[in-house]
């Protein structure tokens, strides 16, 4: 018996961009930028990506099947940005999926993209809904378990270590080790702002100090 193996096509193009906007308002913007990021940055060791709003191929031949996840993170593969994914070259699903959802796309987000990401065999699938439009208190997580997904009830994402939680128009992420919060961008850039004042105030201080030595006739250097 002879075995045909038929060669993928070098032609086919996988587009990274179908011009469509990344989100249909600016709180949904704001919440895929932040979860991007802030993942990004949790995620920093390990040997894993975090993709926003880029194509995720799943079909090798077949550019048409595709899904743009909001957020998506995945494991077990090279580090770093990619212009699109595609499934056969990576050897990996996602394991997380994060999609900011709103009442114009509720069908496709709890109809269509849940069940792709099910028959994928996505590990979890959360909706974030930031305007509050149509999920209760805003957030709904899904687990799969015997190739089917389940209500999760405790936020907590057991690929990611974290426990999630609505906070306003944001979703953030607590670590199950330690019980930390990660930090968004801007509470980050608050925290290096602090740093660098209280900096400013050690030096001003070691400066008064130096200059009261020096009045008692104290070399502040033999001192050191």
């Amino acid at each position: 018996m002879t075995t045909t193996i038929k060669l993928a096509d070098p032609n086919i193009e996988y587009p990274s961009s179908d011009g469509e906007p990344v989100a249909e308002t600016y709180l949904h913007l704001y919440a895929i930028l932040t979860t991007l990021e802030v993942l990004k940055q949790y995620l920093t060791s390990r040997q894993a990506t975090v993709l926003a709003n880029q194509f995720l191929y799943y079909a090798q031949g077949f550019p048409k099947l595709r899904v743009a996840p909001d957020v998506m993170v995945i494991f077990d593969v090279q580090p770093g940005g990619r212009d699109n994914y595609k499934v056969w070259e990576e050897g990996q699903v996602p394991q997380v999926v994060f999609e900011m959802t709103s009442k114009g796309t509720q069908k496709q987000d709890q109809e269509q993209k849940k069940l792709l990401y099910e028959q994928l065999g996505i590990l979890e699938y959360w909706l974030f809904d930031p305007k509050g439009e149509w999920v209760n208190e805003k957030l709904q997580g899904y687990r799969l378990q015997d190739e089917i997904y389940h209500p999760i009830t405790d936020n907590l994402s057991q690929p990611l270590g974290l426990r999630l939680e609505v906070q306003g128009e944001l979703l953030r992420f607590y670590r199950l080790d330690t019980g930390d919060k990660l930090l968004i961008p801007t509470e980050l850039a608050e925290l290096v702002e602090q740093e660098r004042q209280r900096a400013d105030q050690e030096r001003q201080r070691a400066e008064l100090l130096a200059e009261h030595l020096r009045a008692l006739g104290v070399d502040p250097e033999s001192l050191s």
